[in-house]
């Protein structure tokens, strides 16, 4: 049985991709304290996406600032005991988060990997468990009956870009191209998507980006139409509404891709040897990926005859 609660904060700070995965951890959660108020402590960047959940109450922004700036963390220690939690699932389990236990609320039921706390999640080595069994795991560890943990659905993200596609002059069906990631992350880009739009264009199909702004210069150097000529940069609901609608998503390992793969679009993802494809929980039906050794050896021709195929099952089963 999950524990009686009224007051519960659900600690999640990132990043995108794992906020995304988060998704059907916040339904259970719901679905398992029906009646109770429930607030997530987040990032900035993530406060907007997260308002949007219909499983969440209310959003809280923590800064992340350093641990040994004191009068910020006492400031954030006085919010949160304020609030009356009387349980906490803490989905980010990180040293900060850790802390966060020891200094703020020892005193709470917690569900985390924090030692000591009252609902441990009792994997061995929860770190090399992958993304979606580990937060089943932990929340099933807490006595929460699980439906949802395992097939996150943000659909309910997307907004209508009937408008934003007429003013770009794109109509369905299109595939979307994600050729960028973070650039603190350079390794996780595959080169070559300049070749796979010309490859795609020639094959009759209609190539879109939206690049953020650490893709920006990079989408010049594709062909495609690109959202933002006409839009400017788009917000995660707008972008969730360009991939529900797209007919297939191509990108690398970065959070616009787990996005695509979360909300049900045909996809495949992109992946060098630096981490594994399946622990991260995009695959899915809908989403496969390529894993290679070297991204950059990665040929145009293995990609494209991959889209093709999973194009033409789709097709098939539909």
């Amino acid at each position: 049985m999950p524990p009686d609660a009224r007051r519960i904060l659900v600690i999640k700070h990132g990043a995108f991709g794992d906020v995304i995965q988060a998704e059907g951890a916040l339904r259970d959660i719901r679905e398992n304290h029906p009646d109770a108020r429930i607030t997530i402590l987040t990032m900035p960047a993530y406060r907007a996406l997260l308002a949007r959940s219909p499983f969440i109450d209310e959003v809280i922004v923590d800064e992340r600032a350093p641990r040994w700036r004191l009068d910020r963390m006492l400031a954030l220690r006085k919010r949160l005991r304020e609030a009356d939690f009387d349980m906490v699932y803490d989905l980010q389990n990180s040293s900060r988060t850790n802390f966060y236990y020891r200094f703020m609320l020892r005193d709470r039921r917690w569900s985390g990997t924090a030692k000591g706390c009252s609902h441990p999640h009792r994997a061995k080595d929860p770190k090399k468990i992958r993304t979606l069994d580990r937060l089943a795991g932990q929340l099933a560890d807490a006595g929460l009956t699980i439906r949802h943990t395992r097939k996150p659905d943000i659909s309910w993200l997307a907004d209508d870009v009937t408008a934003l596609l007429a003013a770009a002059h794109v109509a369905r069906p299109y595939i979307v191209l994600v050729p960028g990631c973070s650039a603190r992350h350079p390794q996780k880009r595959w080169p070559h998507y300049d070749k796979l739009a010309e490859a795609l264009i020639s094959a009759g199909h209609t190539v879109v980006m939206a690049p953020g702004p650490d893709e920006m210069e990079l989408a010049k150097t594709i062909p495609g139409i690109r959202l933002t000529d006409t839009h400017g940069l788009l917000n995660w609901n707008e972008l969730a509404g360009v991939f529900r609608n797209a007919l297939f998503v191509v990108g690398n390992d970065t959070g616009p891709s787990h996005l695509a793969a979360h909300i049900g679009t045909e996809g495949l993802a992109l992946f060098g040897s630096y981490s594994p494809a399946e622990r991260t929980g995009i695959i899915r039906d809908n989403f496969g990926v390529i894993e290679v050794e070297d991204l950059e050896a990665l040929s145009v021709e293995r990609v494209f005859n991959e889209v093709t195929r999973r194009l033409e099952a789709h097709s098939n089963s539909v």
